[in-house]
């Protein structure tokens, strides 16, 4: 992990007392004190402003507070491809074709791990009740995993160098791993030591002369149960051989015509099973080499005949288990006839003179048969098949008929359909968990197994974390998911369907002809979530908008309550307005109202057009259904809006959204505007261009490339010094007062058509489609090219500041919104509810709003809307805003609290005013500044005194990068600013000062998928989607990190193992049970000699020395330590006195040779040498 690092430049911070104490900062003397230090990539500068002294914040959130790391990991492994399951612990293991590791035990027992060279996981074998794992890798490496830890480390490590492993096997209780390999050769590793024995069986000397050409790699080792010295091997050719460990020879050679994929032998070692190429199984008898007892095709049609049945696909794995009560059962995937084109995978499962074929929705990868027992020389009485699919995990249970499924507790189901969108709340109220789980119980399947899960060892953690926290998940196919994540778990609570609203399509041929995305017209798009009045807004892909109340009661709709909106961006050919005509109306900051008399009523939109003829208009994405809805207890459609087609020009998808619950409205913007929906009056209220929220001296406007033409406002602003219409018209709410919304005249209808079609100017089809396609991509941004796979990236909404030129020239979409409640006026001195609006081309806005919140006060209220124009433009396209009071304590936005739409009024009121929150609207003094606006764009962080608007403090985040997701969160009791960028940077800054707090390089983007789920949440928590099927939780909490591990699962239980079966006194008497063997002997050095060291290489893991250091804690670890390290002296001092010994030996062996020479050599002259 890289150090964290935090760096502070001439900055706010060092002015006022520099970043690493206790910081108070008064803003009068920052800014009586401070000239304005040059902007940097990490530098803040203070503004000119106008508050007093005496506003005073003391931020507490120092860069110690943070620190950066993984917690756990949930979801379906992705791209699996081997399994292994401990039989004593009950835990099982999943590897990777990333060279990840993912180990299961009870529900709620997890746990990741990772091989550096991230090579595919062949094969994996447990020690079994040893707390170590075996893998190999398909870069010939083999590792040893300790899992006696909480986060298991490498051990040892093994690299072959001249042959490739294909096969491992190793026995129960034994040290000796069995590596096959390509060349045919078996290799012999001390799983102790991880050292090679001098032990090899060369393929030659294994078959001999019984095939004359090469019998390919080893697919299969395993030794007789009943005789440990009888090790019998798979080749890939059809060739098995039984080989005698202490003669070093071969007993028996078992030759077949087709390829063998796998091998299992009955209990008792008396006969073996093969799977073929060809769909056969073939029964040998071990005494019986020249030909098979028995030859099956499971699913072979049998010629009348008596031929040979027609080949079948190949029987890519077989296992064989005994009982003691009954038939034996033999479980196989494959195997099926050529002529079922198109089936879906399936799981064959023969017990006695039944065979059941058990279809599975993915292919299969790998299947284990858990039994009761883990010797293999005894009755293996199988209970359950673990299968391993591409996409999902399925234990069926072999004790019941019809071998039902036990039902999953692993949250695998999350990519059940794509997710194309996620959010995080950490520290949520604690009813809302219990309510869903409420509501989400009923909706489980019937029909599983009623026995316990078998996969159930571990422990949970003893953490102290106990606040509650929900995942949101949106998914392609319309479906929205409820997670209860709290104490690093993840338990689906409930699931909503969004698509059940609409009317589906049966066939291809009845496909409407308005959707704007080829496939999955349901994909959620954004939701945004009230946890306090649990209202829920969804946008979808194709332009719609849908409202949901909770309720824990049943209710039928009878017609589902639909508002259709037309937005459109407006251009024209002419280079100047019409001077003639009536100008567009300003917006003015004193008071406007939305023109409800404008906008067309709900429900009597015009017929849409759409022939081949004329172009499509007034017409929606999709067709809401007709007949009545039944709804069950959770989540219930209030409204659905739907953005219609304009001129032939598809609605822009929706790229922001916000519900206000305390005012019962729902905002959402697009690349066209914005717009203001009434979901308890069901009426839009507001529908304006983006430019129309500039106001006309508005420095930072934007104007479209061509003036538009002169119009009035639809469904906008009305100018107040216009005495066309009366205040009373003008600020009516379209369902206020005596008249129906639904009783318009032909002729204003009409008239309003008209008008519309006369204002419609719209781009050529051919930039409309660019526009499409670039709502669903995201553009690389200086270096950085984003790896985009399929479906995954169909989902986008674009936050880089990046998008392509005619992107910036022609739209500025707009990208957040955030409800408060503020100063719309620069001396106001009481706040009222304001909207604030971002836009992707860094501008933010105020709207003020004139309501009354709660109750039927707001039925019976004009609703008004003004706009304050431009309050700041940043770089970039607006992330994130928020509100600070004058200590620096979140305002967040007024919400009604929740309470059942279903129930009685008696029911509602009381639950109303038991939950209700009073509203204290905050005030300020004349020329005193009470709040603090916090703005986060792409590029910048600034943060801005109100009522002033003066921007006190700004923060360049990143020069050369982007940010893809920022969020204003509470950590260790205070807030600040969390940001994740496109270069990889996780950064935290301090509110309401920006300094930088924690800036780590963590994650590099490398697809949309990333960008497009990453969330923060409160607390120092934040996940995203690393893989299509995994979400990946992390967090900056030093705190959490420090309680981290014992807030992690234990997989390692201490377990007694099994007592070995008896042997009995005949099988004793005459030597007929199971025969033992000492490998020690065999394989060891002094029996076998050293192996090439060029074979293999070994690595030292890292995993010994830090796995007794997480272990071990207090006075016992410290012994722990201090008697490894005399051991260590102990045996360094051996060592050394050893070869102290040799030289002293040396030494006198030296010296007595040379007395013996002169002696030789004493008396003899020099011409006698």
């Amino acid at each position: 992990m890289v150090a964290r690092s935090v760096c502070f430049l001439p900055s706010v911070a060092s002015v006022t007392g520099g970043g690493g104490n206790m910081k108070k900062f008064n803003i009068r003397k920052v800014l009586d004190g401070l000239t304005a230090a040059s902007s940097s990539s990490s530098s803040a500068t203070a503004q000119p402003g106008t508050p007093r002294e005496n506003d005073v914040v003391q931020e507490t959130l120092q860069s110690e507070h943070f620190q950066l790391c993984k917690t756990v990991r949930h979801g379906f492994p992705y791209q699996p491809s081997s399994m292994a399951f401990d039989p004593v612990q009950k835990i099982l293991a999943v590897g990777t074709q990333t060279g990840a590791l993912r180990l299961f035990g009870r529900a709620g027992v997890e746990c990741y791990c990772q091989h550096e060279s991230g090579a595919a996981v062949i094969q994996l074998q447990f020690l079994i009740n040893e707390g170590a794992l075996v893998s190999a890798l398909a870069d010939d490496s083999i590792h040893l995993w300790n899992l006696r830890q909480k986060i298991p480390a490498i051990l040892h490590s093994l690299k072959f160098n001249r042959e490739r492993i294909t096969y491992c096997h190793l026995p129960f209780q034994s040290k000796w791993l069995y590596i096959g390999s390509e060349r045919g050769n078996i290799h012999i590793v001390n799983v102790e030591s991880f050292t090679l024995s001098g032990y090899v069986i060369m393929w030659n000397k294994a078959i001999e002369l019984s095939t004359k050409t090469h019998p390919g790699p080893v697919v299969h080792i395993s030794d007789n149960p009943m005789d440990e010295g009888k090790l019998l091997i798979g080749f890939e050719c059809g060739v098995v051989v039984l080989w005698d460990l202490k003669s070093k020879k071969a007993d028996y050679r078992y030759n077949y015509d087709e390829a063998i994929h796998s091998v299992a032998w009955h209990h008792e070692g008396k006969q073996f099973v093969c799977s073929h190429s060809d769909g056969t199984l073939t029964t040998w008898n071990i005494r019986a080499p020249a030909k098979p007892a028995q030859i099956i095709t499971p699913h072979g049609k049998q010629p009348k005949d008596g031929k040979k049945p027609e080949p079948c696909k190949p029987i890519l794995k077989v296992e064989y288990k005994t009982t003691r009560a009954g038939d034996p059962f033999m479980v196989l995937s494959g195997g099926l006839s050529y002529d079922t084109v198109g089936r879906r995978a399936c799981l064959t499962v023969m017990h006695g003179k039944s065979t059941a074929v058990l279809e599975m929705d993915y292919p299969i990868v790998d299947f284990i048969t858990l039994c009761e027992t883990p010797y293999p020389n005894d009755f293996q009485e199988p209970y359950a098949v673990v299968v391993l699919l591409e996409k999902d995990l399925v234990v069926i249970d072999l004790g019941q008929i019809g071998y039902p499924i036990f039902e999953s507790p692993y949250p695998l189901s999350i990519h059940e359909s794509p997710v194309t969108c996620c959010e995080y709340f950490a520290d949520c109220p604690s009813e809302l968990i219990p309510a869903l789980y409420s509501v989400g119980s009923r909706q489980k399947r019937q029909g599983y197994s009623k026995k316990e899960w078998p996969i159930s060892g571990g422990n949970w953690g003893q953490g102290t974390q106990t606040y509650p926290e929900i995942i949101i998940t949106g998914h392609a196919d319309g479906s929205i998911k409820f997670w209860d994540a709290s104490a690093l778990m993840l338990q689906v609570l409930y699931k909503l369907k969004t698509a059940k609203v609409f009317e589906r399509a049966r066939g291809k041929e009845e496909k409407p002809s308005t959707d704007i995305v080829d496939e999955d017209p349901f994909a959620i798009q954004t939701l945004f979530w009230c946890p306090e009045s649990r209202m829920l807004c969804v946008a979808g892909v194709s332009a719609h908008v849908i409202i949901y109340r909770f309720s824990k009661q049943e209710a039928t709709t009878e017609v589902v309550q639909l508002l259709e909106v037309r937005m459109q961006c407006e251009f024209s050919e002419a280079d100047s307005p019409d001077p003639g005509g009536e100008q567009t109306p300003t917006l003015p900051t004193s008071a406007a109202s939305s023109s409800p008399q404008e906008a067309e009523p709900p429900n009597q939109l015009t017929a849409g057009v759409n022939s081949s003829e004329g172009a499509r208009d007034n017409i929606p994405c999709l067709q809401v259904r007709s007949s009545p809805l039944k709804q069950s207890p959770g989540y219930q459609v209030e409204l659905v809006v739907q953005l219609v087609w304009v001129s032939g020009e598809p609605p822009q998808q929706i790229t922001s959204l916000a519900v206000n619950s305390s005012f019962g409205l729902v905002v959402f913007g697009n690349s066209n505007g914005l717009a203001v929906v009434d979901y308890v009056q069901k009426t839009l209220l507001l529908n304006l261009g983006t430019s129309e929220l500039y106001s006309p001296s508005d420095p930072c406007q934007r104007q479209p490339r061509s003036p538009r033409k002169p119009r009035q406002p639809s469904g906008g602003f009305c100018d107040s010094n216009d005495g066309s219409n009366n205040s009373e018209d003008r600020c009516k709410s379209p369902t206020s007062g005596s008249t129906s919304p639904y009783n318009s005249d032909d002729e204003r209808k009409q008239n309003f058509i008209e008008k519309v079609k006369l204002k419609s100017r719209r781009f050529s089809k051919t930039v409309a489609n660019d526009f499409a396609k670039m709502s669903r991509k995201i553009s690389s941004s200086g270096e950085q090219k984003l790896d985009l796979d399929g479906k995954d990236n169909a989902f986008t909404r674009s936050r880089s500041s990046s998008v392509t030129s005619i992107d910036r020239e022609s739209r500025e979409a707009i990208s957040s919104f955030y409800f408060c409640e503020s100063f719309p006026r620069k001396s106001g001195s009481l706040a009222s509810p304001c909207l604030l609006v971002g836009t992707t081309q860094g501008s933010v806005m105020m709207v003020a709003l004139s309501l009354q919140p709660g109750g039927d006060q707001k039925l019976q209220q004009p609703l008004n809307f003004a706009s304050c124009g431009t309050l700041v433009q940043l770089k970039g396209g607006i992330l994130t805003m928020a509100l600070l009071d004058a200590a620096g304590t979140m305002l967040p936005p007024s919400c009604e609290a929740w309470y059942d739409p279903n129930a009685s009024d008696e029911e509602k009121e009381k639950e109303k005013t038991r939950r209700r929150r009073p509203a204290t609207p905050p005030s300020s003094q004349e020329g005193q500044d009470s709040q603090f606006a916090v703005l986060c764009s792409e590029k910048q962080a600034n943060v801005l005194a109100m009522p002033s608007q003066t921007s006190i403090y700004k923060h360049n985040i990143t020069e050369t990068s982007f940010v893809l997701r920022a969020d204003v969160v509470q950590m260790a009791g205070a807030y600040c600013i969390a940001c994740f960028c496109a270069n990889g940077h996780i950064m935290t800054l301090s509110l309401p000062s920006l300094r930088p707090l924690l800036d780590i390089n963590y994650l590099p983007l490398t697809d949309m998928r990333i960008a497009r789920t990453f969330c923060f949440s409160n607390l120092g928590q934040a996940l995203y989607l690393t893989s299509p099927t995994e979400i990946q939780r992390i967090t900056y909490s030093q705190e959490t990190c420090d309680n981290l591990q014992e807030m992690l699962s234990e997989l390692f239980t201490p377990v007694e193992t099994p007592e070995a079966p008896n042997r009995g006194f005949f099988k004793g008497l005459f030597g007929g049970g199971a025969q033992s063997l000492d490998r020690e002997d065999l394989f060891g050095e002094t029996a076998a000699g050293k192996a090439s060291r060029s074979l293999a290489q070994h690595i030292p893991g890292p995993g010994s020395m830090e796995g007794m250091k997480g272990a071990a804690s207090g006075v016992v670890g410290d012994l722990a330590r201090a008697r490894v390290a005399l051991d260590e002296r102990g045996q360094k001092l051996g060592e050394l006195e050893e070869r102290t010994a040799a030289m002293m030996a040396s030494a006198e062996s030296f010296s007595k040779h040379a007395h013996d020479m002169m002696v030789k050599y004493k008396d003899k002259k020099w011409y006698q040498l």
